[in-house]
């Protein structure tokens, strides 16, 4: 019904750098049972009036007001009749369609061409309306390869509300107020187009679960004789030497304009640290040849192990371990103790194969892979030296040495050394024999932490050498191309953890270098920080009564989308939040420091305890599909999580938050 031609135009008086600004509207009105009118509009004076000179049962009127640099667009409908409407507006950029690069925070990037055909993306169409509350930011916005030039459009808050609706596709007229909108893009001309407007739509395409599209929707909102709405956008226009800095410019706006505030934390982090505890006792399973806390396929509804243990990625089982001895002796917790060293000596028997790498997974109802079907992922290898050598490095300080596990770890590095690739990238994924699976260099910042640890505990320089080459090859095919993608590995497209990754790398090798050396790897981390931080949200998403997350009062703040693959929130942080409290120090920047301090207080929010559970059935496992939009990994929809989750990887990121000297005490000389 909606057609994506505007065929008339506003044209706005106000100038932005010397052009005019050039808005599309039209306005959609829908009678019960029958399908709704599309009419275009056309600007008399401030009035915005049907093209066709006929009546409308509306009065609506635009104008454009300046605000610093930018403009803000105000849009305001009264009623003469009681109506169901939609608006809608494109914002002409002046940018041709074939130099364009997009960005929406935290689900958009570039193309979207790193994603598969089934999610959003350039794909299936150059055409794409999307629900605010699947961005970070509400925020559309479009850089000029070009030209460097930014345009950018940016949704004005109203207060949060939210309704259910009966039908998800097709013509849905709302049963009650919603706050959302939406934000889009058109490509399908030849020149660019921002797409804005109320009550929200989603074309051509919804996206409604992993790699899955469905049938659009355009969503109607009732407005009662002599009501009026207003509805507000800002408009911004500025220059970028190329996507990295036009995503950095528009973070900053969208930091400045929507002004998040950290909230009132629900518990201290010991209070968090003492209730995850929980899921280290009540995970812990011991009949197999390696022992482990099940971190991943778990039951909200009954949390019972799984028999399958992952080194890294979802279980985390070698770092929860130590984290567990660490926390057992700190407060005299024995069995902690003793479940911790029990899974790392299983790891030490039992967790290498023949080459001498970690099993990164093992499902023990199929039993141990054979060596020729083992397939290694560069991350959960890194992940589980990084555990290791924590460990180690704790042991020694109570005057404990472990050499069998030292040597296996040197092994695992020297293997390193001998996978990574001329131009400084390792495998995304691996045979045990070291032959590429996915030869993709993704990954390859993963890497580099635990190549930093190794130098610094091994003092073996060529760990310290190939660090510096992984972030040569990071700053030369990933951060200067802005192009941070395949880091998760249930998914293969733009994500956060990739950006994380790159942040991460930066600041380890900062960490052990001086001078010039040092301030580069420093002004690295903070262009991946901006690309890590755009996932984040810096509003409070609204849930509709009957949503467990709104009744539960979550604030969608400082909680983080996935990738474009998996659009839910959650709590994948580990180290980001103390390395961007760290950059805002080194750099001056406040913005930084004040989105550590909101990301900090939030994630503490979903915290299951025996008085409020929040949709977990045992207190400490913390949840992980955080469903807060139209979208969900399998189950359940907006508002709920999936039925499946890894709570391995959730306690695990928590409690590297809650550690933030962790790494600065490891490498310290």
């Amino acid at each position: 019904m909606f057609n994506k031609t505007f065929l008339l135009t506003v044209f706005a008086a106000l100038s932005m750098n010397a052009s005019a600004i050039n808005i599309q509207t039209q306005i959609s009105i829908k009678q019960p049972g029958n399908e709704a009118k599309v009419i275009q509009l056309q600007a008399d004076g401030n009035q915005l009036k049907p093209a066709d000179g006929k009546a409308l049962p509306l009065h609506i009127s635009a104008q454009l007001a300046n605000d610093g640099n930018d403009q803000v667009y105000t849009v305001t409908i009264k009623a003469d009749a009681t109506t169901y409407y939609n608006f809608g507006a494109q914002l002409a950029t002046g940018i041709k369609s074939a130099d364009s690069e997009f960005y929406l925070p935290g689900f958009w990037y570039h193309r979207n061409l790193r994603s598969p055909k089934q999610a959003p993306a350039f794909h299936t169409s150059k055409s794409w309306n999307f629900r605010e509350d699947r961005l970070s930011s509400p925020m559309t916005s479009v850089y000029d390869e070009a030209n460097g030039k930014s345009v950018a459009v940016i949704r004005q808050l109203d207060t949060p509300q939210e309704c259910m609706t009966t039908h998800q596709a097709g013509e849905i007229i709302l049963s009650g107020e919603t706050s959302l909108g939406y934000l889009g893009l058109d490509c399908e001309q030849q020149e660019a187009k921002l797409t804005f407007g109320y009550p929200y739509i989603e074309t051509p395409k919804r996206y409604i679960r992993k790699l899955t599209l469905a049938a659009p929707v355009f969503a109607f909102a009732k407005i009662e004789k002599g009501e009026t709405k207003t509805i507000q956008w800002r408009i911004s226009e500025t220059e970028a030497k190329d996507f990295g800095e036009h995503v950095t410019l528009m973070w900053q706006r969208c930091f400045d304009n929507l002004k998040p505030q950290a909230l009132k934390p629900l518990f201290t982090p010991e209070e968090m640290k003492k209730g995850l505890t929980n899921y280290f006792r009540q995970s812990y399973v011991s009949n197999y040849p390696l022992k482990y806390n099940s971190g991943h396929t778990l039951l909200t509804s009954d949390c019972k192990p799984f028999p399958e243990a992952q080194v890294g990625f979802c279980g985390r089982v070698l770092l929860n371990a130590f984290n567990a001895i660490e926390y057992g002796e700190q407060h005299g917790e024995q069995d902690l103790v003793t479940m911790g060293n029990e899974i790392l000596e299983s790891y030490l028997q039992h967790g290498l194969t023949s080459a001498g790498y970690f099993y990164d997974n093992v499902n023990f109802t199929r039993g141990f892979p054979s060596d020729d079907k083992v397939v290694h992922s560069i991350r959960q290898q890194s992940e589980g030296v990084y555990a290791i050598l924590l460990y180690l490095k704790y042991e020694k300080a109570h005057g404990r040495r472990h050499p069998q596990w030292e040597a296996r770890i040197k092994g695992i590095l020297d293997g390193f050394l001998k996978l990574q690739k001329a131009d400084g990238s390792f495998a995304r994924k691996y045979h045990d024999n070291g032959t590429d699976v996915d030869g993709t260099g993704g990954s390859t910042p993963s890497s580099t932490s635990a190549l930093v640890m190794g130098y610094r505990y091994f003092g073996k320089k060529q760990y310290l050498e190939a660090a510096r080459r992984t972030v040569d090859y990071l700053e030369q095919n990933i951060i200067s191309k802005s192009d941070y993608f395949s880091s998760t590995l249930d998914a293969n497209c733009e994500d956060k953890e990739a950006a994380i990754a790159a942040v991460t790398a930066t600041y380890y090798l900062a960490a052990v270098t001086k001078g010039k050396e040092r301030q580069r790897y420093i002004d690295l981390c903070e262009k991946a920080a901006y690309f890590a931080l755009s996932w984040y949200y810096m509003w409070d998403v609204p849930f509709a009564q009957g949503q467990m997350l709104g009744d539960l009062g979550l604030k969608t703040r400082g909680w983080s989308n996935v990738s474009v693959e998996n659009n839910h929130i959650d709590v994948f942080v580990f180290e980001l939040p103390h390395i961007v409290k760290w950059l805002g120090q080194q750099k001056g920047n406040q913005r930084f420091l004040q989105m550590h301090d909101v990301i900090f207080n939030s994630l503490s929010q979903l915290m299951p305890t025996p008085e409020r559970l929040c949709g977990i059935s045992v207190p400490g496992f913390y949840p992980e599909v955080v469903q807060h939009t139209t979208w969900d990994y399998g189950m359940n929809g907006k508002g709920f999580y999936n039925n499946l989750f890894a709570p391995g990887w959730t306690i695990a990121s928590l409690w590297e938050m809650y550690s933030p000297t962790r790494t600065d005490d490891f490498l310290k000389k």
